[in-house]
């Protein structure tokens, strides 16, 4: 992979958290980057999960590719603020 594949993978990725962290409802206690970190491994999952069941490569803009991937970031932000609130870390 290239330097400017990773750069924009990073990016996919961001705005990928960011979507998944404005779909779950209420006051995340999280730090963003942790929110960045779920949305760089939610975009590479969703990708897997658009190509494993065949529809990741469309003419376009891959709308279904995309769905994945905010909707496993939304599970991983409300898995993980559901987490940290259980064990006492929110402020």
């Amino acid at each position: 992979m290239t330097v400017v594949g990773i750069i924009s993978a990073l990016v996919v990725g961001l705005v990928i958290g960011a979507l998944g962290r404005l779909v779950v409802p209420g006051k995340q206690n999280i730090p963003i980057w942790l929110t960045m970190v779920i949305g760089v491994v939610a975009a590479l999952l969703g990708t897997v999960l658009a190509r494993a069941f065949g529809v990741a490569d469309t003419k376009g803009f891959d709308w279904i590719e995309f769905f994945f991937q905010v909707v496993l970031a939304a599970i991983g932000v409300a898995l993980t603020v559901g987490v940290a609130g259980r064990r006492g870390l929110t402020r």
